[in-house]
């Protein structure tokens, strides 16, 4: 059975009716022809671009904590939790088994801290990096842990890590890292112990502990270069 299907251009003929709704609902409808119609739906693909562009941006600020908000679950699911140390991937990052999502795991950024690099692609292994590498996997790995999140901040990095502190023993394990010199107190981002933590870095390069001993301006962090006075310098 055949349907009778209007041409394309009436579907966009302006009606009485049409007019009468257009000054009120604001609605901004097209006018007849081809030209007009096209640069009616391109005006319309460009705004709808844009918008997506915004909402994308925001939802990346938000998750590196620019709203000063946390992510609910996550705090739920991680905030004081007992679990275990199952991988080391350098002396800043660790794996715990806590399944996240469809991973059987969760990978863990240290909060507040900062060690040089050894396995970032495209990046030289930096001075000292094995050590700090070596020092988390000795005091870590296959050990219990619990996790504390800073409430305050959204609770995932841009990577989609989980910012923790890690408490072993009654200790800060991020701030005992820095406290012995195998690790830089990271004053990128705010966190409720980062004057204690730029205290015990301190209390470390005073004493030419662990990666204090020996270095030098150009192995410090880039935010860290030309802003710190070395031992011995």
């Amino acid at each position: 059975m055949a349907h009778d299907t209007p041409d394309l251009p009436s579907l966009f003929r302006i009606t009485p009716a049409d007019e009468y709704l257009m000054p009120r609902f604001n609605i901004p409808l097209p006018m007849s022809g081809p030209s007009r119609r096209r640069r009616y739906m391109g005006r319309h693909a460009r705004i709808g671009g844009v918008a997506g562009l915004i909402v994308m941006a925001l939802f990346l600020l938000d998750r590196q904590g620019v709203f000063g908000r946390t992510t609910g679950p996550d705090v739920q699911r991680y905030d004081s939790k007992s679990c275990q140390v199952i991988h080391v991937t350098d002396g800043d990052t660790v794996d715990v088994d806590i399944p996240d999502g469809a991973k059987s795991s969760t990978r863990i950024r240290l909060l507040g801290m900062d060690t040089p690099e050894t396995v970032k692609p495209d990046t030289p292994v930096q001075y000292f990096g094995p050590e700090a590498s070596q020092y988390t996997k000795s005091h870590l790995l296959r050990k219990t842990v619990t996790l504390q999140l800073d409430k305050s901040r959204s609770a995932r990095d841009k990577y989609g890590r989980l910012l923790a502190y890690i408490m072993i023993d009654g200790k800060n394990y991020n701030r005992q890292i820095v406290a012995e010199g195998y690790a830089y107190a990271d004053p990128r981002f705010p966190h409720p112990l980062l004057k204690d933590f730029k205290a015990a870095q301190e209390q470390a390069k005073a004493a030419g502990a662990g990666l204090w001993r020996g270095v030098q301006d150009k192995d410090l962090p880039y935010y860290y270069q030309g802003k710190l006075k070395l031992p011995g310098r």
